[in-house]
């Protein structure tokens, strides 16, 4: 990769995070973190405000944005594959919230990608084998998650299919062979709880502070049970 590929792919990371360390960009294109800090500084003498906290990272400036994107042929491929994993995991709502990403990333592409990706998508497949369970309220969850919002559910229950009023506070997403579950303190149970998507009935956020204040890493719950 050229140095003006490598400055340009910076600028679109950059943008990618409110706040990103100069060793997460130098292990992304392998290079040292001297180089980094050059590239940065180029971006800067170039007129990009990119602002620093020492101990913290760099951030683009509230306000900044970025030219249109162009997107390289292996990456407009890529959306093919990611779009036919989208369409069998069995979520409407992600399902929603994708096609409206694909339609406006779609619209900037060349003719000539356009041309490729409609041949392409006729020949891809995720699996011929769907075993996915419907549900519809994964971007819900996923926005309670990023704001650590309380949650009303109506729960039927997998084994005995008892139907549950609970209020939950999602932490974190993860999805199996076949359908999506979220991890979440429960407060009837004053605890950790993993419910499937297509067994909630009916969901609302509530303006209610969370009751769980501590840090959740995904990572360490999954070696814990595992």
């Amino acid at each position: 990769m050229n140095r003006l590929t490598r400055i340009t792919a910076i600028l679109i990371q950059l943008q990618s995070k409110k706040v990103i360390t100069a060793q997460e960009i130098a292990n992304r294109f392998e290079v040292s973190l001297r180089t980094i800090y050059r590239d940065i500084k180029t971006l800067q003498d170039a007129g990009v405000p990119i602002g620093s906290e020492n101990g913290v990272g760099y951030f683009i400036v509230d306000g900044y944005t970025l030219p249109p994107v162009s997107f390289t042929e292996e990456e407009a491929n890529a959306l093919i594959v990611a779009e036919k994993v989208v369409l069998n995991q069995g979520d409407t709502s992600l399902q929603q919230e994708f096609n409206s990403l694909l339609l406006k990333i779609k619209s900037i592409l060349r003719s000539s990608q356009k041309e490729d990706l409609s041949l392409l998508d006729k020949r891809v497949s995720s699996s011929f084998l769907v075993n996915s369970v419907p549900s519809d309220s994964l971007t819900h969850i996923q926005k309670s998650i990023a704001k650590n919002q309380v949650m009303e559910i109506r729960y039927r229950a997998i084994q005995t299919n008892n139907i549950t009023q609970r209020k939950i506070e999602p932490l974190a997403l993860y999805y199996t062979s076949k359908a999506w579950v979220v991890i979440a303190y429960c407060q009837l149970r004053k605890g950790f709880r993993e419910f499937r998507l297509d067994r909630i009935l009916q969901y609302k956020t509530l303006l209610e502070k969370p009751q769980f204040t501590d840090d959740f890493n995904l990572q360490d719950y999954h070696s814990q049970i595992s």
